[in-house]
């Protein structure tokens, strides 16, 4: 997580920031009142009980507030979030005025996806952390928390003296990847006994990112073809390598170190040991956005389809540019959304900045082909797209690149345990003829050279890899 993130309120002219409370019109006219009824009547007793009355009113009026309470949400300095990780933020209010703010009434919203279950003053410690809000079970967009309010719901209330802050503490736990709001958050201020009340002041919510959680994820060696200078795949183009190739009769520019002494003292000629280079890869990690299916319960519930399809982009982005393999993203719907090929621990946080703004984005009309056409692919580089195949488009899209000759893995993001649809009628039965069609959809996507393989962490891809690297190297028929 970034460092704090400050948000103050905008104040308007103080003279329009304060009204009267109830209490003050009772105070006032029970005195108005009192006074009167002595004067024309003539008894000084209720002149002498209206007397408390207009006094207290004109005591705690004697100095009265010039400037609005400022709101601020801050967020903790703990180093970058992942799901499943604690998050901490405060909401503070401060007082730049001249008078002490006798009763702080502060409120804020939380994103259902931040479970908040300890919050309170830093002088009066936490609240009763009994009632906890519960992990959302309304599909992949939160629209609450199991019917139960959360404890950053409730209204707290405090005293600020002049020219403190006081700050509310929120801790708890991030359920799922993305960028969640904390706030907006509000604030109202009693004064002079109570006597005068603020407007409510409000602040802008401060975004929390919070990362997707890789899941463990290792792959083979195996790649199609190593393009790059250096690397860790071993290619066919000889070069300065590990990988023995053969030995050769010796030739100007090769280096004394390769002498192969065995071979050139038998053979009474100086041979040398020739290799093969190493060489990186390109990974092109292709996001189909076009649909979205199954409930998200966060991290420690089910998985939607865009649950897996971003933390399986992520797991996938870390195995290879830990191997110094270059990694590219890209969308496929009708933002186009691209992310350049690149190496290095800069990329990967590129790349979970990246995967924060991944949404699903339906729409009726067909990607422009010249973003998602093969001839923007490198030829070289092996494309992974993950795709649940709910629309006739992705399959399309997949057997396009297949036909202009790129390597291409489709990895299935479908959850596993969708359930069928419980009304009665035909439902169930076109639930089955779906399913029948879709298996039939994913057989012609083999047929056409697309191996389609379910995601399941470490070695998801390794029998694939190996297919699709021995396909790369095999002679060609027909000189083709």
């Amino acid at each position: 997580m970034s460092g704090p993130t400050v948000a103050t309120a905008t104040e308007a002219e103080p003279a329009a920031g304060w009204a009267p409370t109830p209490a003050l019109g009772r105070a006032v006219l029970l005195a108005g009142l009192l006074l009167v009824a002595g004067v024309l009547l003539g008894r000084v007793d209720l002149v002498v009980l209206a007397a408390p009355f207009a006094l207290g009113t004109a005591y705690a009026l004697r100095r009265r507030p010039t400037a609005l309470p400022q709101v601020w949400i801050s967020q903790g300095d703990g180093g970058p979030l992942v799901e499943g990780g604690d998050v901490a933020a405060a909401v503070s209010v401060g007082n730049p005025d001249t008078v002490d703010y006798d009763l702080v009434v502060m409120r804020t919203r939380v994103s259902p996806w931040l479970r908040i279950d300890r919050a309170g003053f830093a002088s009066d410690g936490a609240v009763d952390d009994a009632e906890r809000s519960t992990t959302p079970e309304s599909g992949a967009t939160a629209q609450g928390n199991g019917g139960r309010r959360s404890v950053a719901d409730r209204p707290f209330v405090t005293s600020v003296p002049i020219g403190a802050a006081v700050d509310l503490g929120l801790a708890g736990k991030a359920l799922r990847w993305g960028r969640h709001p904390v706030g907006p958050a509000g604030a109202r201020v009693a004064t002079a006994g109570g006597l005068l009340v603020s407007r409510a002041v409000i602040t802008e919510p401060v975004r929390v990112r919070v990362y997707p959680r890789t899941e463990p994820f290792e792959a083979v060696e195996a790649m199609p073809r190593a393009a790059g200078l250096v690397g860790a795949h071993h290619s066919r183009r000889p070069g300065e390598g590990g990988e023995l190739a053969g030995v050769r009769v010796f030739a100007p520019g090769d280096r004394l170190r390769r002498i192969d002494w065995r071979v050139s003292l038998r053979a009474r000629q100086l041979h040398v040991a020739a290799t093969l280079s190493d060489r990186d890869a390109e990974v092109v990690v292709l996001l189909d956005v076009l649909a979205e299916a199954g409930r998200s319960g966060g991290v420690d519930g089910a998985a939607s389809v865009l649950d897996t399809t971003v933390r399986a982009t992520a797991a996938i982005a870390e195995h290879y540019l830990h191997r110094g393999d270059r990694v590219s993203l890209l969308e496929y719907g009708p933002a186009a959304r691209r992310l350049r090929p690149a190496a290095g621990r800069r990329q990967y946080l590129t790349v979970l900045e990246w995967l924060l703004d991944v949404r699903v984005h339906a729409s009726a009309h067909e990607p422009y082909d010249q973003v998602f056409g093969p001839q923007l692919l490198s030829s070289d580089a092996l494309v992974v797209v993950l795709t649940p195949l709910l629309d006739e488009r992705s399959a399309q899209m997949l057997a396009r690149l297949a036909r202009g000759g790129r390597f291409v893995v489709a990895v299935d993001t479908l959850p596993s345990d969708l359930a069928s649809p419980k009304d009665r009628g035909w439902a169930e039965v076109a639930y089955r003829l779906w399913r029948l069609d879709r298996e039939i959809m994913i057989g012609q996507l083999r047929e056409h050279g697309v191996p389609v393989v379910r995601w399941a962490g470490a070695g998801s891809l390794d029998q694939v890899l190996r297919d699709v690297a021995r396909l790369a190297t095999a002679p060609r028929v027909g000189g083709r």
